[in-house]
């Protein structure tokens, strides 16, 4: 046992449900930290870790990055909170995301993506006059009722009414439908039972609460030209792909434009900013009769994290080059591995996040994945963490490569997950053993 950070876990405990301010977050040890630094977390044992968690992908240049410390910095000897009118850097973290996401004409600022993906929901349903959303199983777009279901659902609950809270409104949990991802069928669908009363489709265009299920693009390009037809938004919540996997987010590379896209994480390295941004005529609601309020909304030390983080994301396209390249590195060692051990699995991921799905491919939607062996992805990830590299010890959870991680770094978590997977195929722990 190591007594200090179990200590301040209990400490925790006795003032914070849980001892914690995220359900997921308490996972055992380790219990707290104490420092981070560029690819790297200390526990408060002093135990150093190399960090794939990444505070769930937030941190993309890498813990402290100088270039945002420096403009946080700058910042907090600045304008601060004034809570009315508008700051030049505000404008200039707008210009910018208007810059670089193809479908951003305006934005609005929130602190978390859940705001952000709330808003997108309230927006749809005033510009469309309709009731109902589509999401597809096993995407997370945050807390707030209306998307709070159906995420990672057992196989008797998928598909069906899988809320993730006890508390919710029964009718705005209702009014969210559930299709299946890479399924266009499924859509139509829906469209058919529900004529007229779909507000928008709104997805992860990675499903990255799942891992990674790869989109194809005839099912990106199938959403476009469906809401289109049917009079609803599409609405790409990019608050994990966005600005992680090019400077425009997923929509970016894939070439198809949503009505809106709700962003954050990543956006300011790690401090509380993101938003909600789309076509002019939409975001114009809410200088009528849409709700935007928040006293924290563009506040000055995150707006300066956000600017200089996607400022040097626009300024260095070789960091997007060199994380590609790491996790093609990392996903083809893994593949290596298991191929070695003749496990069935399947290694996923895209640009620097990667998976390993304990179940043969091909993995394209939910149902694919409820034949992936949880306690095998599980224990992988506890004894990748036990062996001094951070992942979340929870079934079909994703792994993050930072601007901070190098070619040394990827060597040696492969030689550890050769000796991790090797002691599982010993212990009878793998597929097929």
């Amino acid at each position: 046992m190591k007594p200090a950070g179990r200590a301040l876990h209990d400490a925790a405990r006795a003032v914070i449900p849980g001892g914690v301010n995220s359900a997921t977050r308490y996972v055992g040890a380790p219990y707290a930290f104490t420092a981070a630094e560029g690819a790297h977390v200390t526990d408060a044992d002093g135990t150093r870790y190399l960090d794939y968690h990444a505070a769930f992908g937030a941190v993309l240049l890498g813990h402290n990055a100088p270039v945002v410390n420096e403009a946080v910095a700058r910042a907090l000897n600045g304008v601060g909170l004034i809570g009315m009118g508008v700051t030049p850097p505000e404008i200039e973290m707008a210009e910018l995301v208007a810059e670089l996401i193809p479908s951003a004409e305006m934005m609005i600022a929130t602190m978390s993506g859940s705001e952000a993906t709330a808003q997108a929901v309230r927006l749809a349903r005033a510009v469309t006059g309709r009731p109902l959303l589509v999401k597809f199983q096993g995407c997370y777009h945050g807390w707030h009722d209306s998307v709070a279901r159906n995420v990672i659902s057992p196989a008797d609950r998928a598909y069906g009414r899988d809320p993730l809270s006890a508390g919710l409104l029964d009718e705005a949990v209702d009014s969210t439908l559930i299709a299946e991802f890479n399924d266009l069928d499924s859509v139509r669908a829906l469209y058919e039972r529900h004529p007229e009363r779909i507000a928008a489709v709104i997805l992860e265009p990675i499903p990255h609460n799942v891992g990674a299920l790869l989109p194809t693009q005839e099912f990106l390009q199938g959403l476009r030209t469906l809401t289109s037809e049917h009079g609803s938004l599409l609405v790409f919540d990019e608050v994990i792909t966005g600005f992680r996997h090019a400077p425009g987010g997923y929509q970016q590379i894939c070439g198809i434009t949503p009505d809106l896209t709700a962003f954050g994480k990543s956006m300011g390295n790690g401090f509380p900013m993101a938003g909600l941004a789309g076509r002019r005529d939409l975001m114009a609601r809410y200088e009528s009769d849409v709700l935007l309020a928040g006293t924290f909304n563009g506040h000055p030390v995150a707006v300066a994290a956000a600017v200089a983080t996607m400022t040097y994301l626009r300024d260095n396209p070789d960091f997007y080059r060199r994380t590609h390249r790491l996790g093609t590195r990392m996903r083809a060692g893994l593949e290596a591995v298991l191929a070695e051990l003749s496990t069935p699995a399947t290694v996923t991921g895209f640009g620097g996040v990667f998976a390993v799905y304990f179940t043969s491919g091909p993995v394209r939607g939910y149902r694919d994945l409820l034949r992936n062996d949880d306690e095998a992805y599980r224990v992988f990830h506890r004894r990748m963490t036990d062996a001094g590299f951070l992942m979340l010890p929870m079934s079909l959870k994703r792994n993050h490569i930072s601007g901070a991680h190098t070619d040394a770094d990827i060597d040696l978590t492969l030689e550890t997950a050769r000796d991790v997977l090797k002691s599982m195929h010993t212990d009878g722990l793998l597929p097929g053993d």
